[in-house]
């Protein structure tokens, strides 16, 4: 059995960088949902990448009732300044009335990775 191991950096704040990385968090009824909700946020550079993970369940009350439905979770690669315009986006495109959005600062992270999803959206991660 090997061993994988990593460096990362850990950033020393909200500030270390001049666009903080967020992963946000959203779910999509079905794959085919999904796949066009990351094509379109990709594609309008309002995410650097989407992962679908297939299979999530989610219990939750609406509207008064207690539900539990199938979903695709997905996870959104941005930054900061890219936030409110994914939010916008994502509420027009989604079929949900209220879609889950959970957007949480990255703290650390593999240096080249988190270059790669700067310029992904368009900008330069260098201080």
């Amino acid at each position: 059995m090997g061993i994988i191991a990593f460096w990362f950096v850990i950033l020393d704040g909200p500030m270390s960088l001049p666009d903080p990385p967020l992963l946000v968090f959203s779910t999509a009824p079905d794959e085919e949902v999904a796949r066009s909700l990351a094509q379109a946020l990709v594609e309008e550079r309002l995410a650097a990448c989407v992962t679908a993970l297939p299979g999530a369940s989610s219990t939750y009350s609406w509207q008064g009732r207690m539900e539990t439905s199938s979903e695709v979770q997905l996870l959104i690669k941005t930054s900061k300044s890219r936030l409110a315009g994914l939010e916008q986006r994502l509420c027009a495109l989604h079929p949900f009335e209220v879609p889950e959005l959970l957007a949480v600062e990255v703290v650390g992270g593999l240096p080249a990775y988190l270059d790669w999803v700067c310029a992904s959206l368009g900008g330069d991660s260098s201080p």
